[in-house]
């Protein structure tokens, strides 16, 4: 996979128009001409980040902030109203990145086609947007919103790599309140982005697939478990949590870096990979960091909240990954 999938603040900037000696939004008879002249000075971008040109047509560029954590309940719709990046629309995730099904499903499972697209319009996404997401616990959450709209069909979409700290360290303002976007008619298309499912994991690893388990590490090996009320990984899974795909400031390590890193779990252009975490969100963050290195990787969406609902499936503890047993 060689398509961006990351956008540098740099370039959010220069497509809104943004000097950082003025903090105003350009008025719509000059911010074509001056996005465009913003853009033209900006250097290459680094292999996985979106070039800064061509723009974005005027009125084609959607941000959405993703206000998300699964410990952290500050995350949220009133965070985004005290301060968020000019223009951006607050995207909930139980509400609009997630379905409700039984535990079978998982904690986040994907929304319901019809319900997603409704959702979307409303948001207001049409065909040929460019989007751009963002959150503030480093692409976690952003990368939920940008891997199901990859899986629905949408091609121009991208994480603002640093996220919302980027932002704010780059001295570029932030603006309060609510923002009401105008209705939408996007159509989307599903199922542009491989998954694994419940069913299959179990002939995926023994099909030689690679499975990375996102989560921290003492989730991993069962030490710990705060959320789910069984702990431990699936069998044969390796502990590979998402928080290293990124530096102490939310920003992504450098494609060449995430190579080295993936070839340390035996992942090389030719393998199957797939990604689980808790519920499907993190596990994103994964996925993302696999196309940022130009590899291909499956989501698993029930992740471990699905896999754990049924005590018919197996659990490993530990640090080693065990194996999955021939008769599940």
């Amino acid at each position: 996979m060689n398509q961006p999938v990351l956008v540098s603040v740099d370039v959010l900037a220069a497509w809104m128009g943004l000097d950082r000696t003025d903090y105003s939004l350009p008025d719509a008879s000059t911010v074509e001409v001056r996005t465009r002249l913003m853009a033209d000075q900006l250097p290459d971008q680094p292999e996985g980040f979106v070039a800064p040109t061509p723009v974005p047509e005027p009125g084609r560029l959607v941000i959405w902030d993703v206000r998300w954590s699964a410990t952290d309940p500050t995350q949220n719709h009133e965070a985004y109203r005290q301060g968020h990046i000019p223009g951006a629309v607050y995207v909930s995730m139980t509400s609009h990145l997630a379905g409700h099904g039984a535990p079978a499903a998982g904690r986040h499972p994907l929304p319901d086609p019809a319900k997603f697209t409704e959702s979307v319009r409303m948001l207001g996404l049409n065909d040929e947007d460019t989007v751009v997401v963002y959150d503030a616990v480093a692409s976690s959450a952003a990368a939920r919103a940008w891997w199901l709209l990859r899986y629905a069909g949408m091609t121009d979409v991208y994480v603002l790599d640093g996220g919302l700290d980027a932002w704010r360290d780059a001295d570029l303002p932030l603006h309060a309140g609510e923002v009401l976007p105008r209705i939408g008619s996007a159509y989307l298309s599903w199922g542009k982005m491989p998954v694994v499912e419940t069913e299959t994991v179990p002939s995926f690893v023994r099909g030689d697939g690679i499975l990375l388990d996102a989560r921290a590490a003492e989730r991993y090996t069962g030490e710990n478990e705060p959320i789910d009320p069984v702990a431990g990984h699936i069998p044969s899974a390796l502990s590979a949590p998402a928080s290293e795909f990124t530096d102490d400031k939310g920003k992504f390590l450098p494609a060449e870096t995430l190579r080295k890193k993936f070839a340390e779990y035996g992942i090389g252009e030719d393998s199957s990979v797939a990604a689980y975490c808790g519920s499907g969100v993190t596990a994103s963050k994964t996925v993302l960091a696999l196309a940022l290195a130009g590899l291909e990787g499956a989501l698993y969406p029930g992740s471990w909240s699905a896999w754990s609902s049924s005590r018919d499936h197996p659990v490993a503890t530990g640090e080693a990954p065990g194996s999955m047993p021939s008769d599940v």
